[in-house]
Parts: C-alpha cells; structure tokens; sequence
C-alpha cells in the first residue's frame, strides 16, 4: 500500500473515531495492521474478553511468528485457563487446555504437564508457583503489565503503537478546502450554496435571470459554518446537512439559538430568512476541524463576523477593541505591597465584589468564606462551614461527612451585580448567600449539587435570568434557577472530573465552556444538545479559562501533570490557539492561576512570584515577589478596576498590590472617615473607575462603551474625583468601615460580664455521682459534649433536634438529654489499682468520624465504641501510664501516647505495636499537637518544656521552655498544654502562669500573664473554633475572651454570670477545663471542679462577646478545625 494510502486509512480511522463507531474503528485497526490501540486492547483484557483480544492481536502478528509473540499468547491464553479453574468450571478448563494450551507443548513439553496438573487440585493456588495468585482483577493487572512490556519489545508492533501526529477532523477539512476550491471554480457561483451530496463535483445552478450575483454579496472565505458545508453521517439519507465547523468556530456555532431543521438544507433565501449558520451542527454537534475551514456564510453570520471583529454602535454586544499599546504601561500594574491579611487558613479562591472595589470574598481550605474591607484590614464576616440543613442532605453527602468531616472551599465568586456570591465546597454542595451592601451575609440556597466535589462554580445569565453554573467529580455540568434552586439544564459528555465552567455570551447567545483533567476543553448551549466543541488543552490536564474584561479576548491557564504550565490566547472563530505566552518554569509545583485585567494585561502566580504579561506579548513583561512569602504558585486575583490585586502568602495570608490608582484608593479611604462634614451613608466601597484609565479610555470609539458589560448588570460609574457626591440610591446604607486609630482606642472598652441576664448559661443536667470533671470536648459535628470525670467515668450529653433547636447542635437555650445505652452501660475507664483514679492524670481523644473515643485514667488505654459504650479494646498497660492522646493527622491507626515516665510512644492500634519512642522531656507529658502542614508533632510536659519533632522520621528538632512571666523566677513547673491555630503554624501555649502564642519553631510572638481584672491563676485555654478568639478559664471561676491575634482582653466572664450561687466563700467551683463548639466561635462549655457542665454563649442581644480591640491588622483566623487534607484524583486548586 502506497504511503497516501496507508495515511488516508489514518484519516478514516480518525473519522471513524470522532463520529463513534467504535467497533467499526477497531475492526479497521486490526484489518489493516497499522495502529494497534493499546487502550482497546487493555480494556478487553480487564474486561475478559478473551477471543476478542486473540482476535484483535491477530491482525497483527500469530503464535508462531516470534518468541515474544508467542509469549504474549501463551500468557493469555493461561489466564483464562487459570479464571476456567478459579470459578471450578473444569470442562472449560479442559476445552482450553486442549485447544488452546496444547499448542505450546511442542515447544516446552514439560510446562505443559505441570498446567495439566493443576485439574487434579482442588486449588490451583496449592501449587507453589501460583500461591500467590490473588483474585481475578489483580491478576488481569498484572498480566497486562507483562503483555505491555512484551507488545513494545517485540518487532512486529515497531511503529504501529503510536498514533500519527496530526490536526483534529482532518478528513473533514480536506473535502471542506475540496468544496471550496469547487465552489471557485463554479461558472455562477451562488453567496449561499446548497451542497447535498459529495458523490458528485459541487456546481451552482445559474440564478433566474441567468446574471452573475455581485461579488460582495459572495465571501468566499471566513471562518464561520454554513448548514451544509460537509455533512456528515447521519440518519436522513447518506448524509445529512450538518455544519462543517472550523476549529471551534465558535463564532458560527453561536450564531443563532434556533432550533435546527430535522430536513435538509434548502436553497439559498434572501437575506434575513436564511436558515441559521449553525443549525444543523447545533443539532448534532461534531469535533471541530483542526485548521481553518472555508466554509460558507450566510448574510446572518456574515454580519456576526463583522461586529465581532469591529464592533457596532448600534448594539449592545461585546466588540472588537483595538488596544493602542501607548494607553497603558507598567506603571499601572499593582505591584506595591498596601495591606496584610491574615486569614489564618491556607486560602482557596477569592473574588473582589464587583462594585465594592475594596470587599474582598475569601474562601478556605477548612471550609470557611470571609468578607474583608482590604481598606482598613477589617474582617467584616466570618462564616464557618456548616450544612444548613442536615435533615434534608442526600444521603451520599451525609455519608462522606462522616466518613471525614473535613471539607475545603473550591470556589467562591460574586454574581454580576454584587448582591449575590456562591461557594463551591470539595463535598457535594453549594451554599449561596445574599449580600446587603452594609456587609451582611443571609443564607439564601443549599444545593446538594453534585456527587463528589463541586469543583467550580459561575454566574450566568441565559434568557435573562439570572442561573447558578456548576460542575464537579461526577464528570456533569449543571446549570441552576438562582432564585429557587431549581435544575434547569444538565450538560453531560466529559469523561473526567470537570474542573472548571465558564459561562459567558456575545450577541444575544449565551454558553458555557468547561473543561476537564482530561484535558477536554467542551462548549454548550442552554439547549441540552450535547457538546459543540472539543479541543484538547495545552498540557491535557487541569485548565482554567477566563475573558478579558470586554469580552473579546479568550485565555486559558493550565498545568500538566509533569508540572508545565501554559497560558495561551484562543482564536474564538478558528478554535486553534492565537500565542502561548512564556516565562514559566519548568516544573511548577502546583497548578498555576491566573487572571486578567484592563483588557491589555494577565498575571499568574509562578516560581514564588506574580508574572505579567501584556495580551499582545508572549514575553513576561515584569514579575514581583510581593516582598517574599509567597507560596510556588500562589493563588491571585484582581478587583475590577485593576487596582488591587490580592495574592496569597505562604502563611496563610493574604498580600495587597496596588497601583497608584489603587493606593489613592486606600489613602481616600482613610481619610475620609476623618472628614466629620461627610455623612455616614455614602457608598465609600463603591468602584471607582481610575484616573489615569479615564485618560485612557478617552479617545477610544463610542461602539466601545456598550461594549463592557451588559446593560442589565451595568451599575453606576463611580470616579475617585465624584465619589464623594454621586448619587447613592442602591447603596445608601453603606456606612465607612474605616475610623481613626484615637476614636478607636476611646470606643473601645473591655466588656464585663457579672449578671446572668448579660448571658445566656446552662448547667447540663447530670443525675450520677459527681466527680470533677478532667477532660470535656465536643463531638466534631457539634451535636455532643462529651466529658470524663475524675472518677474514671465518662458522660455524653446530646441535643435533640425539635422547634426550638432545629438544627440539632449544642446551645445554651435548649437543654440536651444525658444518653446512656438502652442496657444502662456506663463508659468507664480502666483504673490502677494502685493508684487512685481520682489523682492520676486523664486524657481523651476523639476520632474524627465521632464514632469512637479512646481514653485513659491511670490505667490501661481503652477503646470505646461510642454507640454502645462497650470496649473494643485496650492496650498499654501501666506503669507507666498514659497522660496525653493525640491521633496522626494522616492516619487513624496511629496515635501519640504521652506517658507519665515523660517518654511519647508512636503506637500503631492496628497491629498492637509501639512503632518508637520519643525521649526529650523530664516530667510527664501534658500536651501533644500536630501540625499537618509542617509534618511536626509538638509536645509539653510538666516540666515547662517544649519540643518539636519531625513525622517523618520523628527526630527532634528543637526544645525550649516556656519565657517566666515577669515575678516569676524559673525554673517552673506545672501542667503545659498546647494547641495549634487552624493555620497549623501558630501555637496556643497555655500555662497556669500565662496563655502564649508561639510560631511553630517555637518562636514566642506574644504572651499574657494575669493581671487586673484577671488574676488568678489560669486552670485552662483553648483557641475558638475560628481561630479569631483565645478562651481562658482561672482558677477563681472567671473566664477571659482574648483576642487570638493580639491576646489583648475583649471581655470578662465573671463566675457569678453563669453560677448564680456563687460564693467566694469556703471553696468555690472553678472551670478546671473548657472546651470550644467546633463551629459555633462564641460558645463554650467549662467542665468545673464540682463535677457540673456549663454551656456558656452570648445573649441574642449581643451576639458575640465584647469589642473588637483595635489592631493593625486582621485577626489571624481559620473556621473549621478539621483537617485540610482531601482526597480527590485531582490536585487542589
């Protein structure tokens, strides 16, 4: 066969591929022997599909051709003897033995006998050879391993494992040029040709009066599809008209929303009652062609094409802009560092508000959003993540909450008009929230959207209305009523995990483009008609993309799975890729993210740097480092105007850029809270539109203004010189967040609480024998407060769900119910006999799913189940005993065990081992914490100390002892407990002489020792569940709320607002422990001396406790206290 002839049977292979006939496509490979497809072959091997496999390999080679040939059988061919054995079908068995196997006597006659020999045992695997034969998938898994490594290196299958390198549709292509070139060679050729058939030349029928059509009415190249172009197969005769798209061609396939004609083309009608461009491929939509087809036009898409590239004055619609390279320069990229934020969590996504130049909407890897007014560094809402109804979630996102409760936002984006934002969570679900300008935050819907992640999430608005787009794991795109939550369209067709949509719109047509970590990039029409393109991504794996701000441009952003990153610029008509943009490393270490901004510049995080380039260059134009602390490939994002870009940190912070623009912004902002004259009501977050881009933006065509945005999502233009006097109807309430630093320092006041009436308290009932209570915690879903008593006995506490506690979780308002099993079980802990219970040291720790608690009292280690209360286990007997229980972050089965002899034993529960022991402390251990982002353990004793050591081969890395307080001389002693921050970096380090925060190297950033109001020695100190609050508890029954990132006092609790008995006579009750809700930051439970539970929250007047003090700073901060790792076969975002 000639070398044409060998590549067009490529093309019919490629075609064959694309319209699906997938049978037909394998039958040619094998026929031809040209391209053996090892995808097929390992699918129908995996499958079993054992005569198939020896029928495809034949069109290739034959037992006797080679010895690897003869291998490659010979291993089949004893699978499927040995699956005849497994599933004790001997008379199958046989029949392979005879007809197949015995083939291979006469090469090895002895091999032969020994297979022979395997019916006469009841279980082939009692032959030594195959007694580690596992069970049928394994072993196809392993033989396919085998047969691969046989396939490559036999001769026969040299050049035939890879397919040729070639442009998508190309057969297609090749007879579109085919037509074109007919068409011009046509004696009358028509503007609109009717082509219905290919088994003939293509000529145009003279027109009536016999008279040539004007040339300007005939274009004869464009990249936008005609109904008819090259159809392909389809139901209605040999072929049907379908549209022959150029590469994507998005341009013709949006050029009409109608529906197609089930009938073929018919000929040409004047213009204005042509039959949509895109019609036909609308209908049944094909992969696009891989170079520029020169399809024909309709007046319609003709038109469409010349508002496209040019722009009309007389519409609304997104135009083409000639970006004059003198408008804009390096000066108005926001490169100077303004602002610091600490979130406190590593961050995830973020979304400048749309209007509100300076709201920042952050989402976390613990599930958590926050709004910041980036200004004046204020946090000015905090929402940990919680399923708002639990009652009514699917039964697969109830299931995967228990199985690992933590959960991480994916996304979270503003709607167009700023009232509206959404989140995307790693689990199922989105949450959307209305916006009120004053900075209020209302639960609006909660859609259990997809099965797995929800990896993405959009804004959208298809017939006006304003939609909710999604996707995620279970590969399906879906689009969603933003008012009521209804599903409105489903969009299937990807075969990997959807990693991204964007919606968009240009004339009156309005679609999606979504890709997946497949590399699949796919467009949709709100029509469910299946997919209108598909093209591959550079680098074939996760890929995000996005539109310059007037919507002309088209980039997208992406990494490979070896670490290249590339940004590129699409050609929408032409769907091929217009410039790939350089300067990236060569292997990045994440997935790198990018952004546009001002229609002429993008940024992406890269090599621990922010790059720029200008649209128009591929060549990096300039790249900051933020002042260093930046992660490999941070996450970035810009606010509409281009004047502050927010970029993440490695500490889980949040840096401010700015350009000039940007920094008068900041400095307006500040100042104008001094400005007494000005009312409190004007929109000071409004966007302004700079002043140097209205210089810019001057002498840039009228048809570009109607341009920018869609008049239904256009709000008032705000400039820095009228912001002050604009008129402020949809922002009125909107009040400065900013004050100076002396009013701040004089409003401020430490709040006191003394009265029950400032307070809303509750004592848990508790009917058994008291004991002071050593240790409390809540459940991880917040629906329990567990507790253990000195006296070796533990004690649940559960909220029923009814009226007035819908939501089932611990509160103060509503008492719970003391549980027990129906059998009375209390669950007790192993005791010393010689040693009292009530003078060895406690300790407790919960699994993350909440099912089950292992605890010690001077005894032996119990595992309890805690449904039943029963004892599933114990180990580690005394002495000496155990003092401290922390699980590994990344292993249930393995815990840290601090011991009273000061040793720390890693034991693995599975295999009942100590896997080492960790020596460094001189008294008993009183705190362990790990830190799962620095793989760290740090552990405190007794004896003051603190050490950290590594997870990985648990060496120590550093010790110190805590700082003396002023009066205090060392060395000192005493319990020393610790906790990490939700950012995993920072430390609570609490002692009877003071509550610290060190880094994780152990470096102490600040600490308070009682005084004042405080004085009393402090019993215990925990970190609130977003990390924003450090709750202390003394010795004379007072309770201190800190502020965790300055440790200054907000408010203090005093023992007579929850205790109404209380007296300081004789010996009064005091929190020996306290305990922090996991998603509730202002509640608190205190386990006292006198063996009474109390639940401790603010009023519904007050809503939280105390003032925030004044800083300088975001609080450090984080939500949820789960951990941050998620499973997924993709990377994280």
């Amino acid at each position: 066969m000639s070398s044409l002839s060998r590549e067009l049977v490529f093309l019919i292979l490629q075609f064959l591929d694309e319209e699906k006939f997938k049978e037909t496509v394998h039958k040619l490979e094998q026929e031809s022997g040209f391209f053996f497809n090892m995808k097929h072959f390992e699918d129908q091997v995996q499958a079993g599909e054992w005569d198939e496999v020896e029928r495809y390999l034949c069109g290739f080679t034959k037992v006797e051709d080679n010895r690897y040939s003869m291998k490659i059988f010979f291993e089949i061919r004893k699978q499927k003897y040995l699956e005849a054995l497994d599933r004790q079908d001997r008379a199958r068995a046989v029949e392979i033995l005879v007809k197949d196997l015995k083939v291979f006597s006469s090469f090895n006659e002895e091999l032969f006998k020994e297979i022979t020999q395997l019916l006469t045992l009841d279980n082939f695997r009692q032959n030594e050879q195959l007694s580690k034969y596992g069970d049928t998938k394994s072993a196809r898994n392993i033989m396919l391993i085998e047969l691969k490594k046989l396939i490559e290196a036999n001769p026969l299958f040299r050049d035939k494992l890879a397919f040729p390198a070639f442009k998508s549709s190309r057969l297609r292509t090749l007879i579109n040029q085919s037509l074109n070139w007919q068409h011009q060679l046509c004696k009358n050729p028509r503007p609109n040709p009717d082509i219905k058939t290919l088994f003939m030349d293509h000529s145009c029928t003279p027109t009536a009066n016999g008279s040539r059509p004007p040339p300007t009415n005939s274009p004869l190249v464009g990249p936008i599809p005609k109904a008819g172009a090259f159809p392909p197969i389809a139901a209605l005769g040999p072929f049907q008209p379908v549209v022959s798209p150029s590469p994507g061609a998005i341009a013709g396939w949006m050029s009409s929303t109608n529906p197609p004609l089930p009938h073929p083309g018919v000929a040409a009608a004047p213009p204005g009652m042509q039959p949509s461009s895109a019609a036909a491929f609308l209908k049944h939509p094909r992969t696009p062609t891989g170079v520029t087809g020169m399809d024909y036009q309709s007046a319609d898409s003709e038109h469409l094409m010349k508002r496209i590239r040019t722009g009309q004055a007389d519409e609304v619609s997104f135009s083409g802009v000639m970006h004059n390279s003198n408008v804009y320069s390096q000066d108005d990229l926001p490169k100077a560092v303004v602002r610091t934020l600490s979130q406190g969590s590593n961050v995830m996504s973020m979304d400048f508000h749309p209007q509100q130049q300076t709201i920042l909407l952050v989402g976390t890897n613990v599930g958590d959003i926050s709004l910041w007014e980036v200004g004046s560094r204020e946090r000015l809402v905090h929402k940990p993540f919680k399923v708002w109804d639990i009652q009514t979630a699917s039964t697969p996102l109830q299931t995967a909450l228990v199985n690992d409760a933590a959960i991480s936002v994916n996304r979270c984006v503003w709607a167009p008009d700023g009232f509206m934002l959404g989140v995307a969570f790693s689990k199922h679900i989105v949450q959307i929230y209305n916006y009120n300008p004053t900075g209020d935050l209302r639960q609006h819907l909660e859609i259990d959207a997809h099965v797995g992640g929800v990896n993405d999430i959009a804004f959208a608005h298809p017939n006006k209305q304003l939609c909710i787009v999604t996707c995620g794991d279970d590969r399906v795109i879906k689009v969603w009523d933003a008012v009521a939550g209804r599903k409105q369209y489903t969009f299937e067709g990807h075969e990997a995990p959807v990693y991204s949509v964007c919606p968009h719109y240009k004339e009156n047509i309005q679609f999606i483009f979504s890709t997946a970590i497949d590399g699949k990039i796919k467009a949709w029409l709100y029509d469910c008609l299946g997919s209108r393109v598909d093209y591959d991504a550079p680098g074939l794996w996760c890929t995000m993309m996005s539109y310059s701000a007037d919507g002309t441009r088209l980039f997208s952003c992406g990494t490979s799975k070896e670490g290249e990153s590339h940004l590129v610029e699409w050609n929408e008509s032409e769907g091929a890729i217009k410039r790939t943009y350089s300067g990236f490393r060569k292997r990045s270490l994440d997935v790198v993210q990018f952004d546009t901004t001002r229609n002429r510049f993008l940024a992406a995080g890269d090599d621990f740097q922010i790059k720029f380039w200008d649209m128009d260059n591929t060549n990096v134009l300039t790249a900051v480092d933020a002042d260093g602390g930046l992660p490999p490939s941070p996450r970035l994002r810009f606010n509409k105007e281009g004047s502050l870009l927010a970029v993440t940190t490695n500490d889980s912070g949040i840096k401010i850029l700015a350009n000039n623009d940007g920094l008068r912004l900041i400095r307006m902002l500040e100042g104008r809270a001094m400005e007494k004259n000005r009312g409190t009501t004007e929109p000071i977050n409004s966007k302004p539109l700079m002043v140097n881009a209205i210089g810019a933006i001057v002498n840039v065509p009228n048809t570009v203004a109607p341009a920018l945005e869609r008049p239904d999502r256009i709000q008032p233009t705000v400039s820095i010189s009228n912001l002050g006097t604009m008129e402020n109807s949809r922002l009125v309430d909107v009040k400065p967040r900013i004050s100076d630093d002396i009013d701040k320092i004089k409003s401020w006041k430490i709040s006191d609480v003394a009265d029950p009436s400032q307070m809303k308290a509750l004592r848990l009932p508790d009917s058994t024998i008291a004991g002071k209570i050593v240790r409390l915690m809540y459940t991880n879903n917040g629906l329990a407060l567990l507790a253990l008593a000195s006296n070796a006995v533990h004690k649940l506490w559960k909220w029923q769900r009814n009226e007035r506690n819908p939501s089932g979780k611990a509160t103060a308002y509503v008492a719970p119910q003391l549980w027990q099993p129906p059998n009375g079980t209390l669950m007790t802990n192993d005791v010393n006999d010689n040693k009292p219970a009530e003078e060895s040291t406690a300790c407790i720790a919960l699994s993350k799913n909440d099912s089950y608690v292992m605890s010690a009292s001077g005894g032996k280690v119990s595992l309890f189940n805690m449904m039943t209360f029963k004892v599933m286990t114990t180990f580690v007997s005394p002495p000496p005993a155990a003092t401290f229980l922390a699980f590994h972050p990344q292993d249930n089965n393995i815990i840290a065990i601090g011991m009273e002899d000061s040793t720390i034993l890693i034991y693995n529960v599975r295999v009942d081992d100590v896997k080492t022991k960790l020596k460094g402390h001189q008294n008993r251990i009183t705190g362990l914490a790990f830190s799962q982002i620095h793989n760290v353990l740090v552990s405190s004793g007794a004896d003051t100390q603190l050490c950290v050591w590594s997870i990985d081969g648990w060496e120590k890395k550093k010790t110190r002892f805590i700082q003396a307080p002023a009066g205090c001389q060392p060395p000192m002693v005493g319990e020393t407990k610790v906790q990490f921050h939700n950012d995993h970096t920072h430390l609570l380090v609490a002692h009877e002489s003071q509550i610290a925060v060190y880094d994780w190297k152990l470096e102490c950033l600040r600490s308070w020792s009682p005084k004042d109001a405080l004085t009393a020695p402090i019993s215990s100190a925990i970190y609130s569940c977003d990390g924003l609050l450090v709750y202390a508890s003394f010795c004379d029954g007072a309770v201190g709320v800190f502020d965790a990132d300055t440790l200054r006092l907000r408010c203090r609790i005093a023992p007579t607002a929850y205790i109404p008995s209380f007296s300081l006579s004789g010996n009064p009750s005091y929190a020996l422990v306290i305990a922090a809700h996991p998603s509730e930051p202002n509640q608190v439970a205190l386990g006292m001396t006198d063996g009474s539970v109390h639940v401790v929250e603010p009023s519904e007047a007050e809503l939280k406790w105390g003032g925030a003090p004044p800083q300088d700073n975001g609080p450090s901060n984080s939500s949820n206290p789960s951990p941050s790792g998620q499973a997924s076969e993709h990377p994280s975002r």
